[in-house]
């Protein structure tokens, strides 16, 4: 059997992801139909509908988008403080033993 080939990674705007999360909830259509109509993989539409539904407080299993953002903005404080104490350690190591 041939492997399928990957496809490029693609990015799609909130305005888009919102449109195909309204055509799967409408429930005129199946999540893999709509995923086939607009040539997107299941998983994705499948995911952007779950962060949908925890958005709107249908679903209380992961972080809102807002979580999210606030979350990874932490992250990279946390990051940027723990680079900071490690220039200070080695300031004060250097600064230590050029005074004795």
């Amino acid at each position: 059997m041939g492997r399928k080939r990957s496809r490029p990674r693609r990015s799609f705007t909130a305005e888009f992801k919102a449109e195909i999360v309204e055509l799967c909830q409408r429930g005129d259509r199946t999540i893999g139909q709509v995923s086939k109509d607009f040539d997107l993989t299941e998983t994705a539409v499948r995911e952007w509908v779950r962060q949908a539904e925890v958005d709107a407080g249908a679903r209380s299993d992961g972080l809102t988008s807002d979580e999210r953002a606030e979350l990874a903005q932490l992250r990279r404080e946390n990051r940027r403080l723990r680079e900071d104490v490690e220039i200070l350690k080695r300031a004060t190591a250097f600064f230590a033993k050029e005074t004795r």
